[in-house]
């Protein structure tokens, strides 16, 4: 059975939460709201669930809900597993590459205020690069495929929108009638697509469709970045970003399908922080464990206050609806199942490889309708969740003190 953390974001933002609203309450986005609620009350029985009671030794066990949402940290392995499984029957036998396009932060508050419209961009923006220089002849020369993970946080919670992105090493020819594999040389062994070129398209790219949104009026600015809604000082900050290296980053390719498994089930699912990086909680005050990528990754312990660890946490919660895995090209959901079908004939073979180490190496633990204390048989009882409830009121109920976040 996988051992639960010691300590768990929720206890934190039930610990900060009313103190946050004060403060932040009235900034909050609905989804952020749905967020927060959903996560303190995660497993516990403000959700309901049901309470298992042996009929020979009479001893008990609750089991709660849990509440599904896509941030937060306890409920990620069985969404994680489910979608593993359906992606480990649609990887071909060719090498994979994993790109990384990152926002420059001068354009970041830009999007926390625009997340919808600047992390749309953000991911076209990638594809039409990746796209665009595929189809060169004096590139690649293929149709290519990409499959896409938003991820807008640093290490220490701080605000840096990026996309991981997994790409099959070729594609089918223009005119489809061949397979079109990346050649391996000295030249080419980190991918098929130089790096500083991808920088420069993705940037001009990029920017054409953010100043299209700013004509279109699909962006707005309020506090700080009011000013930006003169159309000469908005420009004068895209003359600044034309100016500064954007950055791609390409690692070598993977070892083949069970480790692009794995790469996939590290980044798909993630959250902004793991529960088992929080190493304490006292007074107010929490510490977690984050990489210090500008001292060659070392790990280190950062302080927060509750409010402030709240704060950053919440930033990182998507607009309702926004889609953050996202398939391009011949690995795009419409025609997935044909396009790969024509790539597998395409490379000679009659049908897609099991993969079953892979697909199955996230599990969840399921428990059995046996007493664990003296194996006798269990009966279950329903237990109602508490419905209707605001984010305060949740919370509130975590102040009184009266056993509702007792998890299960």
């Amino acid at each position: 059975m996988t051992q639960r953390p010691r300590l768990e974001a929720a206890e934190v933002l039930r610990g900060g939460g009313s103190r946050f609203l004060d403060r932040y309450g009235k900034t909050l986005s609905h989804a952020q709201h749905r967020a927060l609620r959903a996560i303190v009350a995660c497993r516990t029985k403000v959700l309901g669930g049901h309470v298992d009671r042996c009929d020979g030794c009479g001893h008990t066990r609750p089991s709660y809900n849990s509440c599904r949402n896509r941030h937060c940290p306890k409920c990620q392995a069985s969404a994680r597993a489910a979608w593993l499984e359906a992606r480990a029957t649609e990887l071909l036998p060719v090498p994979y590459f994993h790109l990384v396009f990152t926002l420059p932060d001068e354009l970041g508050p830009i999007a926390l205020q625009n997340p919808k419209a600047v992390y749309g961009i953000l991911f076209r923006a990638a594809w039409e690069t990746v796209r665009e220089l595929a189809k060169d002849p004096k590139r690649l020369g293929a149709s290519a495929g990409m499959l896409s993970v938003l991820h807008t946080w640093g290490s220490n919670l701080s605000h840096h929108p990026h996309l991981h992105c997994v790409v099959p090493g070729g594609g089918p020819s223009i005119g489809g009638e061949r397979w079109v594999a990346v050649e391996r040389s000295r030249k080419r062994k980190a991918f098929f697509l130089p790096v500083r070129v991808m920088s420069r398209v993705f940037r001009g790219k990029f920017l054409q469709q953010l100043k299209a949104a700013y004509r279109k009026g699909q962006l707005a600015f309020h506090g700080k970045l009011a000013p930006l809604s003169d159309v000469g000082v908005f420009e004068s900050l895209l003359n600044a970003a034309v100016k500064t290296d954007w950055v791609v980053y390409a690692k070598r390719p993977f070892g083949g399908p069970r480790q692009v498994l794995k790469y996939l089930a590290r980044y798909t699912h993630r959250v902004a922080i793991a529960n088992s990086r929080l190493v304490s909680y006292e007074d107010g005050v929490v510490g977690f464990n984050w990489k210090d990528y500008r001292h060659g990754g070392q790990t280190k312990v950062m302080r927060l206050s509750d409010v402030e660890f709240i704060r950053r946490f919440l930033q990182h919660v998507l607009p309702n609806g926004f889609v953050r895995i996202r398939h391009h090209g011949f690995l795009a959901n419409r025609d997935r199942g044909e396009n790969l079908r024509r790539c597998r004939e395409l490379l000679g073979l009659k049908e897609s490889p099991p993969i079953p180490e892979a697909a199955g190496e996230i599990s969840t633990d399921l428990p059995l309708n046996v007493c664990s204390v003296c194996g006798a048989g269990l009966r279950s009882r329903e237990l109602r969740p508490l419905r209707g409830l605001s984010t305060r009121q949740v919370l509130a109920l975590d102040a009184a003190g009266l056993g509702f976040f007792d998890s299960s």
